[in-house]
């Protein structure tokens, strides 16, 4: 496995990390109360691991939290980089708080390495959010603080908001089918040395084969390596960058497995070439 320092933190994370967002209806399930049976994803989570995968990514409203602590059970924690966010009805700065408490209680965990606002308020002050997130940095629940589905001026915002702490990290969707983050976002986290974690990077599994719409120039690629798809989607977006860490769900240990071979794969200029044309 191959491990980058993730942005301004200083701390070595495999260069892909694990998604815990399944579907709306898992989410439904559970806001009313319908256990549903989580051995998969448990095993696909542990896959990971064991293929040396040790940054995952979950949040409150995915109510996957609790998974991902049964995962992890029996690792050691210092070696893992563990993110979660807080939504959207929780940014005032004491729901903060009790949000942040509930997590770590969900996640059986003393501190969260990453956590992140999962959207942006349009009635929320981001600086009371942000006040009370660094508050918990201060207070040694949280480790780094971070975004997600910000744009370029929120983003801006977020960082004159802080007081004694960065901003670490965005998250944002980007794949070889959409990289609209390139036009501003990605310029000024890469100038500010802002990883950006990159969800959908499969492109809801467009790229994986599952649906139609894969690029002939990836079907192209892939045939000359005879290398799966979802190789070539994870290193062009390696190849895009150090600040680039993408995070592919993981639902399905044997799926978690293949993701965690990527490095099997060494894309050419030439590839690279064709690729960056889609």
């Amino acid at each position: 496995m191959i491990f980058k320092t993730f942005g301004k933190t200083g701390f070595k994370v495999s260069a892909i990390g694990m998604g815990t967002y399944y579907d709306p209806a898992w989410i439904l399930a559970s806001l009313i109360g319908i256990k549903k049976n989580s051995k998969q994803h448990i095993e696909a989570v542990k896959a990971g691991l064991n293929a040396g995968i040790n940054f995952i990514d979950t949040a409150e409203i995915y109510h996957t939290e609790p998974l991902v602590a049964e995962a992890v059970k029996g690792m050691e924690r210092e070696k893992l980089f563990i993110a979660t966010k807080v939504f959207v009805n929780h940014l005032d700065s004491h729901k903060v708080i009790k949000a942040c408490n509930r997590s770590l209680r969900n996640l059986n965990m003393k501190y969260i390495d990453l956590y992140q606002i999962h959207f942006p308020s349009s009635r929320i002050p981001l600086i009371e959010t942000l006040s009370a997130m660094e508050q918990l940095v201060d207070q040694g629940k949280i480790r780094y603080i971070g975004i997600s589905n910000f744009d370029l001026l929120r983003t801006e915002e977020a960082m004159g908001a802080m007081k004694k702490y960065e901003i670490v990290s965005t998250q944002m969707p980007y794949n070889i089918n959409n990289r609209s983050i390139e036009t501003e976002l990605k310029p000024f986290c890469d100038k500010n040395n802002i990883a950006i974690m990159a969800y959908y990077p499969l492109a809801h599994g467009k790229i994986a084969g599952n649906r139609q719409g894969v690029p002939d120039a990836v079907k192209k690629v892939a045939e000359k390596h005879k290398s799966p798809l979802t190789h070539i989607a994870i290193q062009w977006l390696l190849s895009r960058g150090e600040n680039v860490f993408p995070i592919p769900r993981a639902s399905d240990p044997v799926h978690v497995k293949e993701n965690a071979e990527f490095d099997k794969l060494a894309l050419d200029e030439e590839d690279l070439k064709q690729l960056n044309h889609i």
